[in-house]
């Protein structure tokens, strides 16, 4: 199995490509960037977008994750479930997406930007070292990344006029998420 290094090592690329996730709404499986097959322990299709929670079997740090996916609003927003004493200071983290939507199946293409919510805080957008080097790989096209930077820079500067507090800023837009929490016996 190739990982995302590997391709773009034998590409001969400066970095890897835009990481892909599949979604199997029938199967209840999450397919990760490296073609590793997850079973997911919720979905639920709403009309503001998908949201999973499942379980992270032998992470060394994390339990757990719930992520909704936001086509319309270009987004994976997610939160991290961490083993005890393995936690860190986030609330939130959003990756800035590409969401093929379907009855039966979703996908995302991650494209590079992300944005860490420390809700009422602040939020720090990251990889744009990443981003700027797959763009001049041309990793994403011009029109893309255009539209991705957009959405980060339009998350942080929400966020921002909002106090950084994430459910305002989500309000403002009209959306609504709900959280269930973990999946049962994390352990």
């Amino acid at each position: 199995m190739s990982t995302q290094r590997d391709i773009a090592d034998r590409l001969g690329l400066p970095v890897h490509p835009p990481k892909v996730e599949v979604f199997d709404l029938v199967a209840g499986t999450n397919t990760d960037p490296k073609q590793h097959v997850r079973a997911v322990d919720r979905y639920r299709l709403t009309g503001t977008g998908l949201y999973l929670a499942r379980r992270m079997p032998g992470h060394p740090d994390l339990a757990a994750l719930e992520s909704w996916l936001l086509p319309e609003a270009g987004l994976r927003v997610t939160r991290w479930y961490h083993h005890p004493g393995k936690e860190r200071e986030l609330d939130f983290y959003l990756d800035v997406v590409d969401v093929d939507t379907g009855p039966e199946r979703w996908s995302s293409r991650d494209l590079y930007l992300d944005v860490e919510v420390l809700d009422g805080r602040r939020a720090d957008l990251l990889d744009v070292d990443e981003f700027v080097t797959a763009v001049g790989a041309g990793l994403l096209d011009e029109a893309t990344a255009a539209r991705a930077m957009r959405t980060a820079c339009a998350a942080v500067e929400g966020l921002a006029a909002r106090g950084y507090r994430f459910a305002d800023w989500l309000a403002a837009r009209g959306v609504e998420l709900t959280w269930q929490g973990p999946p049962a016996d994390l352990g």
